[in-house]
């Protein structure tokens, strides 16, 4: 849905294919991040998510004793525009999708339909699809997007593997309400005895995550109640009817073989599966959208080539591999079983957190890995300047075209971007004509705090973030891509060859 919302929101007409009749009323996904709620603002949809979210504060971690040891938070808060990592329950997320979807015009929902077949040609896809009445129906479309989750029916059409591994421990997940704690972050606790997470979600609702003893339940089993019961006895009384799902699962770290087979794409669970320990399965899996969707539309809409579209899985899966093994890594080092494995961790942190550079490293999250893209469509290699392929941030920013302040992105829309960083209006006006057929909307940025003369919109800062997040591009020309990283840069008038770097048609960018 997110998806599909994406190309929805630019000019793209989607049908939705669901095997199911209604949203979920499984809580699964928890946590979305700021780079997540920056997409659903890409999507005109962030109003309808920001009320379902419990704006967070990070992650707390505990020792062997119950003891707080560190809280994981932003390196800089609000960087994106949004907090970092916020509780939710994904009825509500896939709730504000729908309503959303449905009511678009560029959207067709066909719910209770399940995909059975699929064909390609050079010229589009056709699927096929049963109903509820069992009755076949097809639908033909330029591209088909599977994100249809672990068990993907598109992946295994397309006959694509996966490699990686799974982890036999078996894990019980229980989210309850009417639950007391109130807190506006997770808390993962390194108990060797027992090893658990919890997580307060709104309105009473809490996750529990505990790791099984042998015997006490298999992956696919239904929990009983006694037992749920039990593992929840130290920190509340529970009923029956205030458990909304108890499942028992282990985790698997998996990666498809490829991503793109012609004209079909895997995304989110369908293209990766990872450990929960950081946080990031449906966040990844919106990263992939976001990476994917606006290259589609740009496809479609005439202004890149098809080849465009390989750059999908060579930007996104290094930084889905390194995700991936973060979740392995923090499952090993805070959910161990080792009694003397968890007492040498905890010794380790105690000393580590006593100097202020390993403090922040710790505190401020420096271990999880940067979506930093060192190929794919930027321009890469000995140029020089800062390089290409980082995601850029989003302050608040003076716009003069309306005389108004707001968050960069609503400022500079969802297409290509021209900024030209303390540079004149000439060597902006020249450069925007230098990439016209990208019909970038076009902005200088006002530097040393000084408002440079000149027609044309200018950006102002008004409270530091956006002069320090370009201060490596003072100077430049920077163009920046319609999902917020990084393309290229250039001083004026020596514009790098963006033709083959961007998978331009055959058509060229005037170098003027």
């Amino acid at each position: 849905m997110t998806a599909a919302a994406l190309l929805a929101a630019r000019g793209v007409r989607v049908a939705v294919l669901e095997r199911n009749s209604t949203t979920s009323d499984a809580p699964k996904a928890i946590s979305l991040d700021d780079e997540a709620l920056r997409v659903y603002q890409s999507a005109g949809l962030i109003d309808r998510i920001l009320r379902v979210i419990v704006p967070g504060v990070g992650t707390r971690y505990f020792d062997s004793h119950g003891d707080p040891v560190f809280q994981a938070r932003a390196p800089e808060p609000f960087r994106l525009g949004y907090p970092f990592k916020n509780p939710f329950a994904q009825p509500d997320l896939e709730r504000e999708l729908d309503a959303h979807l449905r009511a678009h015009p560029g959207v067709t929902m066909h719910r209770s339909s399940e995909v059975t077949g699929l064909v390609q040609d050079d010229d589009g896809v056709e699927i096929e699809y049963r109903r509820s009445d069992r009755t076949v129906a097809s639908l033909r479309a330029a591209y088909v997007l599977g994100c249809d989750g672990g068990r993907s029916t598109i992946r295994a059409l397309l006959g694509v593997g996966m490699t990686g591994r799974s982890y036999d421990e078996p894990w019980l997940v229980a989210d309850v309400v009417g639950d007391d704690h109130d807190e506006r972050y997770g808390m993962h606790h390194g108990d060797p005895d027992r090893p658990h997470v919890i997580v307060p979600g709104r309105a009473g609702r809490c996750r529990y995550e505990f790791l099984l003893r042998d015997g006490e339940g298999a992956p696919e089993e239904v929990p009983g109640f006694a037992l749920v019961q039990r593992l929840l006895a130290p920190f509340r009384t529970l009923a029956p009817e205030q458990i909304e799902r108890a499942v028992i699962y282990r985790f698997h770290g998996l990666i498809a073989d490829r991503w793109r087979i012609g004209r079909a794409f895997l995304l989110g669970d369908a293209a990766h599966m990872m450990p929960p320990f950081a946080g990031q399965g449906l966040n990844s899996g919106i990263r992939d959208a976001a990476n994917l969707c606006w290259k589609i539309a740009e496809v479609l809409a005439g202004r890149l080539g098809d080849p465009a579209l390989d750059t999908y899985q060579t930007e996104r899966e290094p930084h889905t591999r390194a995700t991936i093994r973060l979740s392995e890594r923090l499952g090993r080092v805070v959910m161990t079983t080792d009694v003397r494995w968890a007492q040498r961790r905890d010794r380790y942190f105690a000393k580590a957190l006593r100097d202020p550079g390993k403090r922040a490293f710790y505190e401020q999250m420096r271990y999880r890995p940067p979506q930093v893209y060192r190929a794919g469509l930027l321009v890469a290699g000995p140029v020089s300047g800062p390089p290409a392929g980082t995601m850029t941030g989003q302050p608040r920013v003076f716009d003069s075209a309306t005389s108004s302040i707001s968050l960069l992105d609503d400022v500079l829309g969802t297409g290509w971007v021209l900024l030209g960083v303390g540079v004149t209006a000439g060597e902006l006006d020249a450069a925007a004509h230098s990439v016209a057929t990208l019909a970038p909307s076009a902005a200088r940025m006002a530097t040393d705090h000084r408002l440079p003369s000149g027609p044309g919109r200018l950006l102002v800062d008004v409270d530091g973030r956006l002069e320090a997040e370009f201060a490596a591009y003072r100077g430049r020309i920077v163009l920046l891509r319609p999902d917020h990283f990084v393309a290229a840069s250039w001083v004026p008038g020596h514009r790098p060859a963006l033709e083959p770097a961007l998978r331009l048609p055959h058509r060229t960018l005037s170098r003027t």
